[in-house]
């Protein structure tokens, strides 16, 4: 199968090319050039802007037609439009690689299905809607078109996500036994998916019929609470059971808005979705747990050296030292209150 796709160097991406490569596949990708690729040699690469939608569509034209064109990378609602000038009758299968930040949550019930309302309350969601209706109603006989759903992927190449986001001072608090800031009281539910099972769903999805016209969800199984996750992390990395402070999400907002971002807009209400289509369609399957997952990860980031000495930021230190000394203060002034 020739498979073109679009990105190609990202996490989920560069599982996908390795594993069509370890294949026999044809992979050609299409990206600016910017980032190292991780992967066995074998993929060809063409080069460009695909924001630059007259030439990004002439080099289409003058390209191969493809078995299977994945875009990995699309955002803007433009670009789906560019995507069906570029291919619409000249690729057998179009595959749009969204997210599930397109869900309303917690408005929806839970394991989130794929026909549960989509109104996202991020730009980001909210655009990759957009472009998931705009290739769906284009979608036909000359273009069937497909959307995938990650959730939290992760695995080598990237770092793990927690409540002030993809810093690897985390890891090394963990590891030196240092206490960790989790959000609330640490029991919301979330799940995370490693690289190689999420392009695995991919490589289900690829030129097979059940799948034109349908969304998927591409998501972890096992209901994790942030304070197992973080749990989970430890044992990976044969370190001590973490030390974690629980800190209320609303006045993390106000104390550390930029580095508690993902947690103000993602991690506020719980993450479970329902794979069972996908399991049941694309032969989709949970096959990494979270600690072996992470041990991978762990592993690849310390053979790089990328984990950052958590002494050179004072933020969580000094976070936690305030967050205890208010909270021994509330307990003092407020004893005896409830008698």
């Amino acid at each position: 199968m020739k498979t073109l796709i679009i990105g190609g160097t990202g996490l989920i991406s560069t599982s996908l090319t390795k594993q069509l490569l370890e294949k026999g596949e044809d992979v050609t990708l299409y990206n600016r050039g910017k980032r190292e690729a991780r992967f066995p040699e074998g993929a060809k690469t063409i080069l460009g802007d695909r924001t630059d939608f007259p030439r990004f569509e002439e080099q289409m034209q003058e390209a191969d037609e493809f078995d299977c064109v994945i875009d990995m990378i699309g955002y803007q609602p433009a670009e789906a439009d560019s995507m069906i000038r570029a291919f619409k009758g000249r690729c057998g299968h179009f595959i749009f690689c969204s997210t599930v930040d397109v869900y309303n949550r917690p408005d929806n019930p839970y394991p989130i299905p794929e026909n549960a309302k989509r109104e996202s309350a991020s730009d980001y969601g909210r655009k990759k809607t957009q472009m998931e209706d705009t290739l769906l109603e284009a979608g036909g006989s000359d273009f069937p078109v497909t959307v995938m759903r990650p959730a939290m992927t992760y695995g080598e190449g990237g770092t793990i996500v927690h409540t002030f986001g993809w810093t690897t001072t985390y890891l090394d608090r963990i590891k030196k036994g240092k206490p960790i800031v989790v959000h609330g009281d640490g029991h919301g539910l979330w799940v995370a998916c490693h690289i190689d099972d999420v392009a695995r769903g991919f490589i289900g999805a690829m030129g097979n019929p059940k799948s034109f016209g349908n969304a998927y969800n591409l998501t972890g199984e096992e209901a994790l609470t942030w304070n197992t996750f973080a749990q989970g992390v430890a044992k990976a990395m044969n370190a001590p059971d973490p030390q974690i402070v629980h800190i209320p999400t609303d006045l993390l907002a106000k104390i550390a808005p930029k580095r508690a971002g993902i947690t103000i807009s993602n991690f506020t209400f719980p993450s479970l979705f329902d794979t069972s289509a996908a399991r049941r369609d694309l032969g989709f399957a949970y096959t990494i747990p979270w600690v072996e997952g992470a041990r991978r990860t762990i592993n690849f980031l310390e053979a790089k050296d990328r984990i950052l000495n958590s002494d050179d930021d004072p933020f969580d230190d000094r976070l936690i030292s305030a967050w205890n000394r208010l909270s021994e203060s509330m307990v003092s002034e407020l004893e005896g209150l409830d008698n």
